[in-house]
């Protein structure tokens, strides 16, 4: 390949990019939008909004324990395309669903297609590219997340005003549209690995090569990985709370117009552009360490001031911070694994990370519902989120420098 010619990881990059638009941001983010919409149109409670989206997640944690397996047997590629099928298909039924029953199970079953999408391209990052450039590469993937949310903010208002009543109907067969053309341009474009081009991974070989495997015997390892696991369940326990039910605060507690509510969702989408390649870069120059700190920092921020009561301002400014460091965790735990656990090891390494991960968003959102319920609020729920969030910044600390149990 010529100097001049960009190296096909960047393609692998930028198709990562859209998957995570549809299997993350489309499938999972959109589902806010359309939460109030749908709650009236069903006439579900806030303990049943809750429990659609922990349905979702325990479909998502059924993927990530078969993920390690799956991927040996069928590899990212074909995984990822089946995984978006499976999304496209179940938005399309969801959007034709005349009860609760209905839209848990097929929204269960979009959680078990986004598993089966996500874990398996971020396992690409460390197939596609060397460690110096990891955290930019994950978090380009994860600027998928921030388009998808800026997406349905602007569009799902749009829909809703154009057809009324049956507007988050439209919602999820146009999402189900769009996700179905990604998983054609997936299928076609994704590579499972460089060689199958005749590259190498984009970046510097190191002399100790960060693909080189860590010996079980290590000490610390077992330890890194539950830390590392332990993170990522808080994340996933509180950002979907703030994900599932912020738009619906605004409208049921603030009084917000639900276009106006739609215009601060997509703010978080814009930020959120920035999220995921910022920290990225970040922990590529100071460390996974010090940037889970820092993204961790941010979070319990933008959860405090939703849960203060302070008015407008207050939440403009969780708008802000969340979708700062929304996608920031993700892009250092692909990159982290990486680092920690080596080439050969790190597709089993993530799937059990990301099951830590799954297993927090199954317990945040329906307790934040069942909560909800129980006290008229969520405010509660945002401030728990702060202190889960404040204990994870303690815990990152306590992570050796990457590549340190080499």
């Amino acid at each position: 390949m010529s100097r001049s010619t960009p190296h096909y990881a960047w393609v692998i990059a930028a198709t990562g990019a859209l998957t995570l638009f549809a299997c993350l941001g489309l499938a999972r983010f959109a589902f806010g939008m359309l939460l109030p919409g749908m709650g009236a149109g069903l006439g579900l409670g806030f303990d049943e909004m809750g429990f659609v989206s922990t349905g979702n997640f325990v479909g998502y944690l059924a993927a990530v324990a078969m993920a390690p397996t799956l991927i040996r047997r069928f590899r990212p590629r074909a995984l990822i395309a089946s995984g978006l099928l499976l999304i496209a298909l179940c938005m399309l039924g969801i959007g034709l669903s005349r009860c609760f029953a209905a839209v848990l199970c097929l929204y269960a079953l979009v959680g078990i297609g986004s598993g089966l999408a996500n874990i398996p391209v971020m396992v690409l990052v460390s197939h596609w590219f060397r460690r110096e450039r990891r955290g930019r590469a994950a978090g380009m993937m994860v600027m998928g997340n921030g388009a998808a949310i800026i997406f349905s903010g602007l569009l799902i208002p749009v829909l809703n005003r154009t057809f009324g009543d049956a507007g988050w109907r439209s919602g999820w067969l146009v999402l189900g549209a769009l996700t179905l053309l990604i998983a054609v341009l997936a299928a076609y474009l994704l590579r499972n690995d460089p060689a199958d081009l005749g590259l190498e991974p984009l970046g510097r070989r190191e002399a100790l090569p960060a693909e080189a495997v860590i010996p079980r015997e290590v000490p610390g390892t077992a330890r890194v990985l539950v830390t590392l696991g332990v993170l990522y369940l808080i994340f996933g326990a509180t950002y979907m709370i703030y994900g599932t039910f912020f738009v619906t605060t605004l409208v049921v507690e603030y009084g917000f117009a639900e276009a106006r509510a739609g215009l601060f969702w997509s703010w978080v989408g814009f930020f959120a552009l920035f999220s995921g390649i910022a920290f990225g870069a970040l922990s590529d120059r100071i460390g996974r360490r010090g940037g889970l700190a820092a993204a961790f920092a941010v979070q319990t921020l933008a959860y405090l001031l939703a849960g203060s009561g302070l008015g407008t301002l207050a939440l403009l400014g969780s708008v802000v911070l969340y979708g700062l460091a929304a996608f920031a965790i993700p892009s250092i735990m692909a990159a982290a694994i990486g680092d920690y656990f080596g080439l050969t090891r790190a597709a089993s390494a993530f799937s059990l990370v990301t099951f830590f991960f799954a297993l927090g968003q199954t317990v945040g959102p329906g307790s934040a519902g069942v909560l909800a319920t129980a006290t008229g609020t969520f405010t509660t729920s945002y401030l728990a989120a702060a202190a889960l969030t404040a204990l994870a910044l303690g815990l990152s600390t306590l992570l050796p420098r990457s590549g340190a149990l080499r």
